[in-house]
C-alpha cells in the first residue's frame, strides 16, 4: 500500500489551534489526516520545530528545503516522491491519490469548504447531513449545474468555442470549478496561442499539468505554441548534435523557426492530450477552452487533414521533412477523429454574445464543425430584462439583444439553449466565476457614482494618421475586440477625407464587408481568403517549379503542397504584397486575432532572417518584417476592450511585438461603458471597474482613444463614420 509522509513547518501543535489564530487548513487536514489511518494507509507527520533530524535524513525533504526554503512548506509526500507542496491535500485528493471512495455526504462536507454551499443544501437525506434541499433553491451548485443543458450530462470531452472575446475562458473555467464542486477529476486544456487560463485562476499554470490551488480536483494546462515548437524542435535536432557541420544544423533549426513548426507542434500536444489513455484515464471530464473560432476550426480540422494527407503521401516528404517521421503518428492523428466524431464521447458548446456579429460566427463554426454531432449554445452576457427601465442605453442593449435571440438562424436556433446573464464584474478569480452560472434573483445592483473618463475621440488619431498620404495602419488585439469595426471607421474617414485607401483583412474570420455595409469613394475593400490563396499558390508552383518535373516528379510535387501547412505560406505572401502598396497608398489591415497574428508575424521574421542569411552581411533588400519595423511607414494600434482579460491580452501582445522590434503607435479602447455614461445600476458598475483600466493604458500608451458602447450596433458607412467625428 502506498504510503503519505508530510514534512509540516515549524509549529507548536498539528492542529494549529494553540497557535495566536487558529488555522481552518490545519485543522481540516487533521481530521483528513485521522481520516485517512482509519483505512489502514500508512502515514507520518514530521515537525520542522521538534522533529529536524527526519528532515536531514529523508533526500527529498533536505533537497526541497535547500532549494525552497522552509516558507515552501508543507512537503507531501507518496511513497517517497514529492506530490504536493505550499499548501495541504484536501481529502478528496487523499481519496484520489489512495483509491479510498468518499461517502456521499464526506464529498458535500468537502464541497463546502470549497464554495460555501452547505452540504446539507447539496447532498440531502441519503447520508444523514440533515435536512433535503428545498425545492425553490436555485443557490446550490447542484441545482445550478442540473439547469444547465450543456453539462446535465456532459461527456468525457467538451469543446468551447466562438468568436473570440464571448467569453469562452469564463464559461469553461466556470464549467471546470463547477463539474469539479461535484466531486469530478476535471483537466481545463487551453490550445489558445493568446491564453489568459492563468490570470482567470491567479496563479501560474503554463505547459505542465497543474493543480488549481484554491479547487480540489482541478487541474489546468496551457498548450504555449512556442514552447512546444521549442521542444518539437529539440527532438528533430538533439540526435544530429556532432554528426553534422554546425553551419547544416544551423539551416535545419532556421527552417523548423517558421508558423508551420509552430502549428504542427502545438497540434501534437493536442492530439497527445486527446488520446492518451494515460492522461483521458485520470479525468473525468477534460475540457478544452479552444483559440478564437478561425484558430479552432483549423485547429480541430488538422487531424483528419494530416490523416489523409499521411494516407495520400506515404512515402514522401512534407514542409515537416520526411513523411515516415509523421506517419509514425498515424495512430494518434486516427483516434483524434474518431474521439472528435463520437457524440457519446465529445461535445461541442458554441459561446456566443447576443449580438448578430457573434451568433453569425456561431452558426459558421457549427456548419464547419458539423462533424461533431453533439453540439450545444451558450448565449454568454445577456443584459437582464430588469435592467430594461433603466435607461436609454441599457434599453437599446436588451432590444438589440432580445432582436438578434428571436432571429438566430436555423440549425443554431434548433440546438439545446442556455442563456447566462451579464454579471457586475469580470470573471476574473474563483469566486467570480462561481457567479457566472447564478440565475437572477431579481434584485437590482445599487446605484454607483463614477466620473466618466476625460474624452479622448478616434478623430483625434486620424487627425494625426492623415498628416501623410499613404503608410500602413495595422489594428491588432484580441478576437472580439471591435477590430473590423474600427478597421472599416477609420478607412472610411480617410477615404472621406479624399485618401487613396485599401482596407485588407487576413482574418480567416472576416466581416469587413458586413461592416462597411456599403461603399465609400477611394476606398478599395479586400480579403486575403485562405483557401484561394492556397489554391493559387499550388498552381504558381506547380506551373512553376514543376515545369520541368516529369510525371513522378509532378505527383510528388502534388502531394507535397496537399500538407495543410502549406496555407500558412499561401497567407504570408499574400499579406506580403498588399502590405507593398504601403509606400503609394494608405493600407489599413484588420488582422487576426492575437495568436494568429503573432504566427503571421512569426512566419514575416522567419522569411526576414532567411533573406538577410542569403544576402550575407553586406546585402541589402527590404523584406515584411523590416517594413513592419519602420515607425515611418508602420502605424500599428492595439485595440483592446476595457475589461481586465482584454487588457492583459493588449499587453503581453505589445510585449511580443517590442521583441520583434515593433513599437505599438497607439490604443484604441472600444466599447467603453464608462465614456458612455450610463443610468443602468448595472452598467454604472461594470463601468466603475473600467476606470483603473483605462487610466492604465493612458499612462503607458503615447496615444489613446476611447469609443463609447453604442446604443446601436456600428453597422454601415454613416454609423462607422460616426465614431470618428
Amino acid at each position: 500500500m502506498k504510503k503519505l509522509s508530510v514534512f509540516d513547518p515549524a509549529m507548536c501543535c498539528s492542529t494549529g489551534v494553540c497557535g495566536p489564530d487558529p488555522d481552518q487548513a490545519l485543522i481540516d487536514f487533521a481530521s483528513d489526516f485521522d481520516w485517512l489511518k482509519a483505512h489502514g494507509v500508512p502515514a507520518e507527520r514530521w515537525n520542522l520545530a521538534n522533529q529536524p533530524m527526519a528532515f536531514v535524513l529523508n533526500h527529498k525533504a533536505s533537497a526541497f528545503l535547500r532549494a525552497k526554503g522552509s516558507d515552501a512548506l508543507p512537503l507531501i509526500l507518496v511513497d517517497n516522491e514529492e506530490r504536493l507542496s505550499g499548501r495541504y491535500p484536501s481529502r478528496s485528493e487523499l481519496s484520489e491519490w489512495f483509491g479510498i471512495p468518499m461517502t456521499a455526504c464526506e464529498r458535500a462536507r468537502e464541497l463546502e469548504k470549497s464554495t460555501g454551499i452547505s452540504a446539507e443544501a447539496v447532498c440531502g437525506p441519503e447520508c444523514g447531513c440533515g435536512e433535503s434541499p428545498k425545492a425553490s433553491s436555485q443557490s446550490t451548485l447542484k441545482d445550478t449545474v442540473s439547469g444547465l443543458k450543456f453539462l446535465e450530462n456532459a461527456p468525457h470531452t467538451l469543446f468551447f468555442t466562438g468568436k473570440g472575446g464571448v467569453g469562452k475562458t469564463s464559461v469553461a473555467a466556470a464549467a471546470a470549478v463547477a463539474l469539479a464542486g461535484l466531486g469530478k477529476r476535471v483537466l481545463l486544456v487551453s490550445t489558445d496561442p493568446a491564453s489568459n487560463v492563468s490570470e482567470v485562476f491567479d496563479q501560474p499554470i503554463g505547459n505542465q499539468v497543474t493543480a488549481i490551488q484554491s479547487v480540489p480536483g482541478l487541474s489546468a494546462i496551457e498548450i504555449d505554441p512556442q514552447a512546444a515548437a521549442a521542444a518539437y524542435r529539440e527532438k528533430l535536432i538533439q540526435p544530429i548534435q556532432g554528426l553534422l557541420p554546425e553551419e547544416t544544423v544551423a539551416s535545419i533549426t532556421e527552417q523548423l523557426s517558421g508558423a508551420c513548426t509552430t502549428e504542427i507542434a502545438a497540434f501534437d500536444e493536442f492530439t497527445g492530450l486527446l488520446t492518451d489513455p494515460g492522461v483521458t484515464s485520470q479525468y473525468d471530464h477534460i475540457l478544452f477552452d479552444t483559440a478564437p473560432t478561425g484558430h479552432t476550426i483549423r485547429l480541430l480540422e488538422l487531424p483528419g487533414a494530416w490523416s489523409q494527407y499521411l494516407d495520400a503521401n506515404p512515402n514522401g516528404t512534407s514542409c515537416l521533412g520526411p513523411v515516415s517521421g509523421l506517419d509514425k503518428q498515424r495512430s494518434q492523428y486516427a483516434a483524434a477523429v474518431r474521439s472528435l466524431s463520437d457524440p457519446a464521447e465529445t461535445q461541442l458548446v458554441l459561446v456566443a454574445r447576443a449580438h448578430r456579429a457573434s451568433i453569425r460566427e456561431a452558426a459558421r463554426t457549427s456548419d464547419e464543425l458539423a462533424g461533431i454531432k453533439n453540439q450545444y449554445l451558450v448565449l454568454n452576457g445577456v443584459m437582464p430584462a430588469t435592467e430594461s427601465a433603466s435607461g436609454a442605453l441599457a434599453q437599446s442593449i436588451c432590444l438589440r439583444e432580445r432582436k438578434a435571440i428571436t432571429e438566430i438562424p436555423e440549425p443554431l436556433k434548433s440546438l439545446p439553449r442556455d442563456t447566462l446573464s451579464l454579471k457586475p464584474r469580470n470573471m476574473v478569480g474563483v469566486d467570480a466565476l462561481r457567479t457566472l452560472f447564478i440565475k437572477e434573483t431579481g434584485t437590482k445592483p445599487e446605484a454607483t457614482a463614477f466620473m466618466p473618463p476625460e474624452p479622448k475621440p478616434l478623430s483625434d488619431l486620424i487627425d494625426e494618421l492623415s498628416g501623410t498620404d499613404h503608410g500602413l495602419i495595422m489594428l491588432m488585439g484580441k478576437g472580439g475586440v471591435g477590430k473590423t469595426t474600427m478597421a472599416a471607421a477609420i478607412a472610411a474617414r480617410l477615404a472621406k477625407l479624399g485618401f487613396d485607401v485599401h482596407l485588407s483583412t487576413s482574418d480567416p474570420a472576416a466581416h469587413v464587408d458586413a461592416a462597411l455595409a456599403g461603399s465609400v469613394p477611394g476606398l478599395t475593400v479586400s480579403r486575403i481568403d485562405p483557401e484561394k490563396e492556397t489554391e493559387n499558390y499550388r498552381a504558381l508552383v506547380l506551373k512553376t517549379q514543376g515545369a520541368g518535373l516529369d510525371e513522378a516528379g509532378k505527383k510528388l510535387l502534388e502531394e507535397d503542397l496537399r500538407s495543410p501547412c502549406t496555407e500558412e505560406i499561401a497567407v504570408f505572401q499574400a499579406f506580403s504584397r498588399v502590405i507593398r502598396e504601403a509606400d503609394k497608398r494608405f493600407v489599413v489591415m484588420d488582422t487576426a486575432p492575437t495568436g494568429h497574428t503573432l504566427l503571421l508575424l512569426d512566419a514575416a521574421g522567419a522569411y526576414h532572417r532567411e533573406v538577410v542569411r542569403k544576402m550575407g552581411e553586406t546585402g541589402s533588400g527590404t523584406t515584411p518584417l523590416t517594413l513592419l519595423q519602420n515607425p515611418d511607414m508602420t502605424r500599428v494600434i492595439i485595440v483592446t476592450l476595457p475589461e481586465t482579460t482584454p487588457v492583459l491580452e493588449a499587453k503581453g501582445l505589445e510585449a511580443d511585438l517590442r521583441r520583434a522590434g515593433i513599437a505599438p503607435w497607439g490604443y484604441i479602447v472600444n466599447d467603453s461603458l464608462a465614456a458612455a455614461d450610463p443610468e443602468s445600476p448595472l452598467l454604472r458598475e461594470r463601468a466603475t471597474s473600467e476606470l483603473p483600466l483605462i487610466r492604465k493604458i493612458e499612462s503607458e500608451s503615447p496615444r489613446t482613444a476611447i469609443v463609447p458602447l453604442q446604443a446601436e450596433e456600428p453597422v454601415g458607412v454613416e454609423k462607422l463614420l460616426s465614431l470618428t467625428i
